[in-house]
């Protein structure tokens, strides 16, 4: 069984790809036929995809996904529709920007898992078999593809068109 620390650690970045696989679909969802919609169609899946990376190594370390942990970040990511949708703002640039500057941070998290697992590789078998420094670098590409978006879209919320 995992040690503890290890335990938290992995729950607390999987309660965190539910919420970030539910808002990536989401913001591809509300901006399908548009350049933003057109980036979330590849971004989206490999979040989730990563998500599923993370369940299964958690399985093999021994790990349990946590119950309360888990709901937190469905609750979240439900709360999080209405606050992104621009309706609390009545702007959907507004709600745009915040979502893709959420998921942009989110990713930058999970780059973060995936480089301190590889440093702790050597203590825990399970992790050989994954391929760390791959989803790393998938990381950094979503990333960079999400900072492009995230700019646009902040241009585009904070930026009067009335001037």
């Amino acid at each position: 069984m995992a040690d503890k620390a290890m335990d938290v650690y992995l729950n607390d970045h999987l309660a965190g790809a539910m919420l970030g696989s539910e808002l990536a679909k989401q913001i591809r969802d509300r901006h399908q036929g548009t350049p933003l919609g057109d980036a979330m169609e590849s971004i989206a899946p490999q979040i989730e995809e990563d998500r599923q990376v993370l369940i299964d190594l958690m399985e093999r370390i021994g790990t349990s996904p946590n119950p309360v942990k888990q709901a937190s970040g469905w609750i979240a990511e439900k709360a999080s529709r209405l606050k992104f949708s621009g309706a609390m703002a009545g702007d959907a640039d507004n709600g745009a920007f915040m979502a893709l500057e959420s998921l942009t941070l989110g990713v930058e998290g999970k780059r973060s898992l995936w480089t301190v697992l590889k440093e702790v590789a050597p203590q825990y078998p399970p992790l050989a078999s994954t391929k760390l420094d791959e989803l790393i670098d998938r990381a950094e590409a979503q990333h960079s593809a999400l900072e492009h978006e995230r700019l646009a879209a902040g241009r585009r919320a904070l930026t009067s068109s009335d001037e």
